[in-house]
């Protein structure tokens, strides 16, 4: 019999996930679900799935294993949440209230606000306290199912403040139950202080914080914001090329604001993700398709920001682009830490099948950060990572204000029960 230390059982409705990585087209509708079902796990992986009537005959559990009742409830993979920016200081209240007086995201930053406006108080935060800010936002997105998440530097934009920044996540992720994957982003923004010699900047950024933060080991990935006055294609092109000679994998902000060609690049470099792309063209989905580049949609970013113009996601499904959708948490337009309204947001704003959705925060997601083969699905081998729903029904995770979410299982250890962190 198969050994294990945990089982959830009296699974409604499990929502394996399982097949093809990455999700395509038609393929992302397919759940490859199971009625009435049980998952068993030993030191934190998956080895068994089945009904929940052969479990008994095929599992033996531990003494003192964690047994879980679903209850008849449905169960979905840990939510992985691509693209986040959960390290920075201080906060930007007041130019959220001149959003919402009318003010729109590029007036803000014309005038010296936006992602500016966090850098002061991020450089003058310890590293102690940059990680527990890490940790407190990671504890919101666990309450709504999210087992694992990228999380970007970028509000330091020098080299000792983007290295903090990068040590912070790094110590956040050892004491805290979702799995982190760091992301350096120095090229965010090009800081107050080198608007009239930009240039200087993007040398400072190639020859100075890469080398230091590659010698660290503190990023998996490396990207930037190639934006319509932020940084050109050229100069994303460079950063990026020495992003990858520094053995980083590439990641890039593109087409959010304006079409700049940046998802064409993404295409060209081999990066692992295309983000935002709000305004990509269709040359650009093409190459993202080619490319098999996943296009990481941020509709939460999108609705706070109030740029009424979301990325086209219907047609970069039908376009063949592996679609992921991702929370984009940061302090002036990612004010949600939930991927389930990241779902709402996806589906009835940007036209996706609540099943497409559940495809682009788990295994799409997942592929996207090159952890596929671990997490993103319910299948033998993988992490334990689980989402006990409150009932059968998959909708009511885009039920906004709904905590659809009851029980959290990360590598095999329960982490939320009843709604609430365990232990707190």
């Amino acid at each position: 019999m198969i050994e294990a230390d945990l089982a959830v059982r009296r699974i409604g409705l499990l929502a394996t996930m399982a097949g093809d990585v990455p999700r395509l087209g038609p393929a992302m509708r397919e759940l490859h679900s199971q009625a009435d079902a049980a998952v068993a796990a030993s030191e934190g992986r998956i080895v068994w799935v089945g009904p929940d009537a052969a479990l008994d005959h095929a599992v033996n559990l531990s003494p003192g294993a964690t047994v879980v009742d679903a209850e008849g409830t449905a169960v979905v993979p840990g939510l992985v949440d691509p693209h986040t920016h959960l390290v920075f200081a201080g906060d930007r209240d007041d130019e959220l209230r001149r959003r919402l007086a009318g003010a729109s995201y590029k007036e803000i930053a014309a005038a010296g606000g936006g992602i500016v406006r966090s850098v002061a108080a991020t450089r003058a935060a310890s590293v102690e306290e940059l990680a527990a800010g890490v940790e407190s936002r990671l504890d919101e997105m666990l309450l709504c199912g999210t087992t694992t998440a990228e999380v970007k530097s970028g509000y330091g934009l020098e080299t000792g403040a983007e290295i903090r920044s990068l040590e912070a996540i790094g110590l956040a992720a050892s004491r805290h139950p979702v799995t982190v994957v760091p992301t350096f982003l120095g090229a965010h923004e090009v800081p107050l202080d080198y608007r009239d010699r930009r240039g200087e900047y993007i040398d400072l950024v190639v020859e100075r914080m890469l080398p230091a933060v590659a010698a660290r080991g503190l990023a998996e990935f490396g990207d930037v914001f190639c934006e319509e006055g932020v940084f050109t294609v050229e100069e994303s092109r460079r950063i990026l090329l020495a992003t990858r000679e520094h053995g980083m994998k590439l990641r890039i902000h593109a087409d959010e604001l304006v079409w700049t060609g940046g998802a064409e690049l993404a295409a060209e470099l081999g990066a692992r993700s295309a983000d935002h792309l709000g305004f990509v063209s269709e040359a650009g989905m093409a190459a993202l398709a080619s490319a098999s580049c996943v296009a990481t949609l941020l509709p939460v970013a999108t609705f706070y920001l109030r740029l009424g113009h979301y990325a086209p996601a219907r047609a970069l499904v039908e376009a063949g682009v592996p679609v992921a959708l991702a929370s984009d948490v940061n302090p002036g337009g990612g004010l949600s830490p939930s991927l389930p309204f990241a779902m709402a947001v996806g589906c009835f704003s940007m036209g996706l099948a609540l099943e497409e959705a559940l495809t682009a925060v788990t295994v799409n997601a997942a592929y996207s950060l090159g952890l596929h083969d671990d997490i993103g699905t319910i299948e033998v081998g993988k992490r334990a990572d689980l989402v006990l729903l409150r009932s059968r029904r998959l909708l009511d995770l885009v039920r906004v204000g709904v905590g659809a979410i009851r029980t959290v299982v990360k590598d095999g250890r329960v982490v939320v029960r009843d709604g609430r962190r365990v232990g707190d």
